[in-house]
């Protein structure tokens, strides 16, 4: 080799590559730690309805522990997503002392467990927030679900005049409703299977079942749709009046409802629990 002088002068060629590459590289890293490119100006955009505007200045303050070359933007935007109501962060460097941050919130749907808070995404988040909100329930990993769950019911309870204040998902697959109405609350059981389709069929039958009874007095405050051809529905405080000695007429022989009650059956509580049916079918008990 050292005979040879084309491999030494690729040696040399080398050498002052490699020198002149660490040189270089050193030069930019001296000049990225000089003052004259740290950040002078910080703006941050997005509408701030509920992230504490303090807060978020504090732990931008703290993170600019850097220049325009050596600010860590992956530690910055996790600390930054750490706020609470911040959802999302995206951060941008304009040359050559500018940082850009817009921020996303949270927005608020439901309570999740009583312990947390549920976005229109369906993601569980922690914050305060001292408002009035629907609740949900269900297993961890559950939340994106029941969200879907809640705007696609609402809408189907929308025309009864009917909001849902609960959804619940069992950790058996059930699914419970709380709704408000003009008459008062309904709770909603729907179980496990179909319950969209359960819920359409109660839609339909709205009219001439829950909301004639109301109109006439009787207000039903529990509806169970786990019924194939029918509902069962709960009247509180009702309670199933005995019949009178000598009464001739016969239970098949008394008059029906435009309802068609099938069967009413007294509970301990004092609550009447009635099947009700379309006209030609049997509710399941």
């Amino acid at each position: 080799m050292w005979d040879d002088p084309r491999q030494l002068n690729a040696a040399a060629l080398w050498v002052a590559l490699i020198a002149a590459a660490l040189l270089a590289w050193s030069g930019f890293a001296w000049l990225a730690r000089q003052p004259a490119f740290a950040f002078r100006e910080v703006v941050v955009r997005g509408p701030l309805e509920r992230t504490n505007a303090a807060h978020l200045e504090a732990v931008i303050r703290d993170e600019l522990s850097g220049t325009f070359f050596t600010m860590g933007m992956e530690r910055a935007r996790a600390s930054l997503s750490r706020v609470p109501w911040v959802r999302n962060v995206a951060l941008r460097r304009h040359w050559p002392q500018r940082l850009e941050v817009t921020v996303e919130e949270h927005a608020p749907l439901a309570r999740w467990n009583e312990a947390a808070l549920v976005n229109a995404q369906g993601e569980v988040f922690a914050a305060d927030y001292a408002g009035e909100l629907p609740s949900f329930f269900g297993a961890d990993g559950s939340a994106t679900e029941v969200a879907r769950r809640y705007r696609e019911w609402g809408e189907a309870l929308a025309p009864l005049a009917l909001s849902v204040r609960e959804v619940k998902l069992s950790p058996r697959g059930g699914w419970q409703l709380k709704a408000n109405g003009e008459s008062g609350p309904l709770d909603i059981e729907l179980g496990r299977e179909e319950p969209s389709a359960r819920l359409a069929r109660f839609v339909a039958v709205w009219g001439r079942t829950v909301e004639a009874l109301a109109k006439a007095g009787t207000r039903i405050g529990h509806v169970d749709l786990r019924y194939r051809n029918g509902f069962a529905a709960r009247v509180p405080g009702f309670t199933e009046r005995p019949q009178k000695k000598g009464a001739t007429q016969s239970r098949k022989e008394a008059p029906r409802s435009p309802l068609a009650p099938v069967d009413v059956h007294g509970d301990a509580s004092g609550n009447a629990r009635l099947a009700m049916s379309e006209p030609g079918d049997v509710s399941e008990w």
